[in-house]
């Protein structure tokens, strides 16, 4: 039956406005929600400041309060206070008013772990291991929860007195330090692997990342580069715009970058590479690992997806989220998740349980069963469901109980220092080794040390002990298990002979950046990096670099 056409409309009208009328209703519904749930939280803070038996800090209640409700949601959703708007913008810029120097606390100290380069801090004279006793005539020791980062901050060209004790020397050590805008590099270091071969370690995505990678590539390329390692291992993302410029620089004008899609669809938008590129040939490697996220995570993405270089490495990070920041009262900021980025074979990049991951931060193994297949240009196979799995896998390295224990503790940082001290010049980086007599000496330092640990093994004994004891099996199996123990029970005097190529590449790094700082601590590493050896390895065998980028 068919109904008249004045009918049809009525009706349509009819449902279209109760279908208004209800998401009014639902909409007025929710606002009536939070309105009340405000009132109740105002009513609460009230009694609480009134009643409860000590004195509360406003502030700081106020900001537990929000940061556990925005924990209920992504981990990326976060609340900058007033006093916290400069820590923001550094994040976002990269420049802060200061000296230059990451300070610890190491067992109740304040102690210079890095000195950057260039900086006022390095000027100065100020060295890895010194402890800042007093800052402007203040010990710290005397000022509860200081932060001695934030007091080394001020205005330019003011001047900042330290008191730093030094190892080795009896008197402390007084050095007067002139702020100065401190630029945090994103490409801490870059110079040429070989003959033929450039890096460029790319750290982070601030507003100058794009141009630094930019400046560095030119140069390297002005020395006889002809094959780009790019790493962007442990580089945890940043600028959005960045991003896309940096992808940019490999591949071809107007080539699509990124589309991000949200619940606000008007923001909703496809990024292009809007400049010409720097080079479109060059064969290029990028060094990932669980640590690469978000913007290195869209570089990378992009390099895979146009089939512009190989990716080397373990999966990454997994974090496919665009973050907005939105201004609140009182100069306070929200930087809130406003969208998911879609690289251009059509991936979501991001983790499906951010919540849940390995202890490295890894999103681990994914089920084949909730993974999409997408095409990258030349019609390779790629898939999303966490993070981008690089074309050649190379196992992460997990540290020895004992590498572990001695890092942790601060004892190889400790001995680099005396060693620093006790060594006015070393060998360049890339040349520099401890010889067999100095591993003994550290050896021999570390005797009257304590740096105990549980290996693994005897973890899973004292696992399997306490599951027999409760199965009522111990009985049976005691005897077996004494003796397992007795052999698997490790020895520190052992394990340092067992471990020691580790332990004296661990050490070698660290001295190394005591003289020559982030530069010598990345030039140091070159000769015992896994993902460093597999690029370079790659790149001797150029008929196999080729073949992995082309559709199998």
């Amino acid at each position: 039956m068919r109904f008249p056409k004045r009918l049809t409309l009525l009706a349509s009208s009819a449902l279209v406005a109760g279908g208004i009328g209800f998401f009014s209703f639902k909409n007025d519904d929710r606002f009536f929600e939070i309105a009340r749930n405000l009132d109740i939280y105002a009513t609460l803070f009230k009694e609480l400041n009134l009643y409860y038996v000590d004195e509360i800090n406003p502030n700081r209640m106020v900001k537990t309060s929000i940061d556990a409700m925005l924990k209920a949601l992504d981990p990326y959703t976060n609340f900058f206070a007033e006093d916290e708007i400069e820590d923001y913008m550094t994040m976002t810029t990269g420049r802060y008013n200061g000296i230059g120097a990451l300070i610890g606390q190491r067992q109740g100290k304040s102690i210079v772990m890095m000195v950057y380069e260039g900086t006022p801090a390095e000027k100065s004279g100020l060295r890895i291991g010194d402890e800042v006793v007093k800052i402007d005539g203040v010990t710290l020791k005397n000022l509860k929860d200081a932060d001695p980062g934030k007091l080394l901050k001020g205005q330019n060209n003011t001047a900042v007195k330290l008191t730093v004790q030094r190892y080795g020397q009896k008197d402390p050590v007084e050095l007067s330090v002139v702020r100065d805008v401190v630029k945090m590099t994103n490409v801490p270091y870059y110079g040429m692997i070989s003959d033929e071969v450039g890096y460029i370690d790319l750290k982070d995505f601030t507003a100058t990342a794009s141009r630094e990678v930019r400046t560095a590539f030119q140069e390297l390329k002005g020395k006889g580069m002809k094959k780009l390692i790019l790493d962007v291992r442990e580089n945890p993302g940043g600028l959005l715009n960045m991003a896309i410029d940096i992808s940019n620089l490999f591949i071809p004008k107007d080539s699509e970058v990124v589309t991000t899609k949200g619940k606000v669809t008007e923001w909703n938008k496809t990024y292009t590479a809007l400049n010409p590129p720097v080079d479109l040939e060059m064969p290029i490697i990028v060094l990932t690992n669980s640590h690469s996220a978000s913007a290195a995570e869209i570089v990378s993405g992009v390099i895979q997806d146009y089939d512009r270089g190989v990716l080397v490495g373990q999966r990454t990070y997994g974090k496919g989220l665009v973050q907005t920041t939105r201004e609140l009262s009182f100069n306070t900021k929200l930087k809130i998740t406003t969208a998911k980025y879609y690289i251009p074979s059509g991936r979501c990049i991001q983790a499906i349980d951010y919540s849940h991951r390995n202890p490295d931060g890894s999103v681990g193994k994914i089920p084949d069963s909730l993974k999409t297949a997408f095409k990258t240009k030349a019609g390779r196979v790629v898939y999303d469901g966490g993070g981008v799995l690089p074309d050649v896998v190379v196992e992460a390295q997990t540290p020895t109980p004992i590498a572990l224990s001695l890092t942790n503790k601060g004892l190889i940082f400790d001995y680099a220092v005396k060693y620093r001290h006790d060594h006015p010049t070393i060998k360049p980086a890339r040349e520099f080794r401890l010889t067999d007599a100095e591993y003994q000496d550290f050896v021999k330092w570390l005797s009257d040390k304590e740096y105990d640990y549980t290996t693994q093994v005897e973890k899973d004994l004292g696992t399997l002990e306490a599951s027999a004891k409760k199965e009522k099996y111990f009985d049976q199996i005691q005897d077996q298990l004494k003796s397992l123990k007795t052999k698997m029970s490790h020895s520190k005097d052992a394990d340092l002979n067992t471990f020691k190529s580790e332990l004296k590449t661990l050490l070698e790094q660290e001295i190394a950046g005591n003289y020559y700082l982030q530069k010598g601590l990345k030039e140091s590493s070159f000769a015992t990096d896994p993902e460093m050896k597999a690029a370079l390895d790659l790149f001797k065998d150029m008929p196999r670099f080729n073949s992995i980028l082309k559709k199998q």
